[in-house]
């Protein structure tokens, strides 16, 4: 077993912690999804003990293995990537909670697959999404997700498995008495982050560094979050900005695997809010068929950014959950193309129609990419009276 006992007790732990705080209140008889990928059994035993212990009743679903998922995608008929289980919207329609383990066995095995097969299922699945969407805004459900150390992504960051599980371990203070005492002084302080950058009630914000320059909008109604509990690790603070605002070009220095493929050096050009041209060292055509999977896919659904001296990742984990919280030297920033985080929006959630989204400039799609920049940069932001604030710089926010 990679991790030790004790390790596996507070990576439990913090999972939990993850998960009340992304949704408080849980109590007896919720339905709570635990997702693993194999490697990963050993840790869903300690969840689902926990959850018991709870009163509350954990589902325990595997993620599908490299042939089976490579099989699906190479031998379904159009129709069969449309088909969803008997009883799968009604069962995300009563769901709590959600953990999902991540372990993958494999991350390139879907190289050959047609993309357009994929983005076919992704566009099916959808409405599961939605349900999710729409029982988190109304308070109903919550979720966190977690990497669990294997052989193929630690190959991909050159690696050992040791290495790369003592990575996680250092990354999610798992080397450390009290995980949760550090969850929550960060938590603390990337509050009054929240705050600064809320107060600050930016009509634009630059993002500058030797291969990038790119203007977002932050948007009205708009709120900043970050150390909400989904995600363990995360150190980001984000916002689901309003598409239309995006102009000026994006580049993603930090590789990223997608769907079997490895995109490197992706250059974005945006023009009224979408992205005109799309260019890559590696992995072009691909990623071009990504940002066409359909018309929101071409336009911002996120802007984040991460402080260095929150992060402890300092090494590239072929995993976005990791790698989006690169701290290293210059922390980084991302954007994600595709669909918004409706919990940006500052009010009433479960009262925003779909048509109040799209007039505050909220992107739907069925594309979440995060694509990463952790150059020197320099941020700054305009507010309404036109005055300029630099708010990141060195890796770091210097509000």
């Amino acid at each position: 077993m990679i991790f030790s006992n004790a390790v596996l007790e507070k990576y439990a732990d913090s999972l939990l912690w993850g998960l009340t705080m992304s949704r408080p209140g849980y109590k007896k008889g919720d339905v709570v999804l635990v997702r693993a990928g194999l490697a990963a059994l050993p840790l869903a035993e300690a969840l689902q003990a926990r959850m018991l212990d709870r009163g509350w009743n954990p589902v325990l679903r595997t993620d599908l293995t490299p042939g089976w998922e490579k099989g699906f995608y190479q031998r379904s008929r159009k129709e069969q990537r449309a088909f969803l289980p008997p009883g799968e919207r009604e069962f995300y329609a009563g769901l709590h909670g959600l953990v999902a383990l991540r372990a993958p066995e494999s991350v390139t095995h879907l190289r050959d697959v047609d993309p357009k097969r994929i983005s076919e299922a992704m566009v099916a699945r959808k409405p599961v999404k939605d349900i999710m969407n729409r029982r988190e805004e109304k308070g109903l459900f919550g979720w966190t997700l977690c990497l669990y150390p294997t052989l193929e992504p630690a190959r991909l960051a050159r690696m050992t498995l040791g290495g790369y599980a003592r990575q996680i371990e250092k990354a999610c203070f798992l080397d450390e008495r009290d995980p949760l005492r550090r969850w929550r002084e960060i938590h603390r302080e990337v509050a009054e982050i929240k705050r600064k950058l809320r107060a600050l009630k930016a009509r634009t914000m630059r993002l500058e560094s030797r291969r990038m320059d790119l203007e977002v909008t932050p948007g009205e109604r708009r709120r900043w979050l970050g150390i909400s509990g989904r995600n363990i690790p995360s150190f980001e603070v984000y916002t689901s900005p309003d598409w239309r605002g995006t102009r000026g070009v994006y580049y993603a220095d930090l590789p990223s695997y997608r769907s079997g493929n490895i995109i490197e050096g992706l250059r974005v050009e945006f023009k009224a809010g979408r992205a005109v041209k799309v260019t890559a060292r590696k992995g072009e055509v691909f990623a071009r068929r990504m940002v066409g999977m359909d018309p929101g896919a071409a336009q911002v659904g996120e802007l984040s950014l991460t402080d260095r001296r929150f992060s402890r990742i300092d090494r590239f984990m072929a995993e976005t959950l990791f790698d989006e919280n690169f701290g290293g030297r210059y922390g980084n920033c991302h954007i994600a193309l595709g669909s918004s985080y409706t919990d940006a929006y500052d009010g009433d959630q479960a009262s925003l129609t779909g048509s109040g989204r799209a007039a505050l400039g909220f992107n739907d799609s069925s594309l979440h990419w995060d694509v990463i920049n952790t150059e020197d940069k320099r941020v700054t932001a305009t507010s309404p009276g036109g005055k300029t604030t630099t708010v990141y710089e060195d890796g770091r926010f210097v509000l």
